[in-house]
Protein backbone atom coordinates (compact mmCIF):
# COMPACT_ATOMS: atom_id res chain seq x y z
CA UNK A 1 0.00 0.00 0.00
CA UNK A 2 1.07 3.32 -0.87
CA UNK A 3 -0.12 6.58 1.32
CA UNK A 4 0.63 10.59 0.69
CA UNK A 5 1.18 11.74 4.60
CA UNK A 6 1.18 15.97 4.08
CA UNK A 7 2.29 16.08 7.63
CA UNK A 8 5.59 13.81 7.16
CA UNK A 9 8.35 16.97 6.72
CA UNK A 10 11.39 15.73 8.46
CA UNK A 11 13.47 12.57 9.15
CA UNK A 12 11.71 12.71 12.57
CA UNK A 13 8.14 12.32 11.32
CA UNK A 14 9.36 9.51 9.02
CA UNK A 15 10.65 7.66 12.21
CA UNK A 16 7.13 8.07 14.24
CA UNK A 17 5.31 7.21 10.80
CA UNK A 18 7.62 3.85 10.87
CA UNK A 19 7.17 3.31 14.46
CA UNK A 20 3.45 3.46 14.11
CA UNK A 21 3.29 0.93 11.28
CA UNK A 22 5.88 -1.13 12.98
CA UNK A 23 3.60 -1.21 16.39
CA UNK A 24 0.86 -3.16 14.48
CA UNK A 25 3.40 -5.24 12.49
CA UNK A 26 6.69 -5.61 13.08
CA UNK A 27 7.06 -7.33 10.28
CA UNK A 28 6.05 -4.93 8.03
CA UNK A 29 8.23 -2.86 5.36
CA UNK A 30 7.71 0.79 5.79
CA UNK A 31 9.84 2.93 3.07
CA UNK A 32 9.53 7.13 3.56
CA UNK A 33 10.28 8.99 0.87
CA UNK A 34 10.14 12.52 2.88
CA UNK A 35 10.72 14.99 0.01
CA UNK A 36 7.66 13.44 -2.05
CA UNK A 37 6.15 13.06 1.40
CA UNK A 38 5.13 9.55 0.29
CA UNK A 39 5.37 5.93 2.79
CA UNK A 40 5.19 2.64 1.00
CA UNK A 41 4.28 -0.26 3.23
CA UNK A 42 3.94 -3.85 2.78
CA UNK A 43 2.06 -5.44 5.88
CA UNK A 44 0.20 -7.92 7.15
CA UNK A 45 -2.04 -5.45 9.23
CA UNK A 46 -5.03 -4.36 7.37
CA UNK A 47 -5.12 -1.37 5.45
CA UNK A 48 -8.01 0.55 8.00
CA UNK A 49 -5.77 -0.35 10.66
CA UNK A 50 -2.87 1.43 9.44
CA UNK A 51 -5.02 4.44 8.32
CA UNK A 52 -6.30 4.75 11.51
CA UNK A 53 -3.13 4.20 13.65
CA UNK A 54 -1.76 6.86 11.11
CA UNK A 55 -4.14 8.93 11.72
CA UNK A 56 -4.34 9.28 15.24
CA UNK A 57 -0.12 9.57 15.57
CA UNK A 58 -1.17 12.65 13.63
CA UNK A 59 -0.08 11.83 10.06
CA UNK A 60 -3.40 11.08 8.04
CA UNK A 61 -2.75 9.19 4.78
CA UNK A 62 -4.13 9.31 1.52
CA UNK A 63 -4.01 6.25 -0.60
CA UNK A 64 -2.08 7.29 -3.90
Amino acid sequence: MKFHIQDMTCGGCATRVTKTVHALDPAATVETDVPAKVVTIQSAAPEAQIVAALTEAGYPPKAL
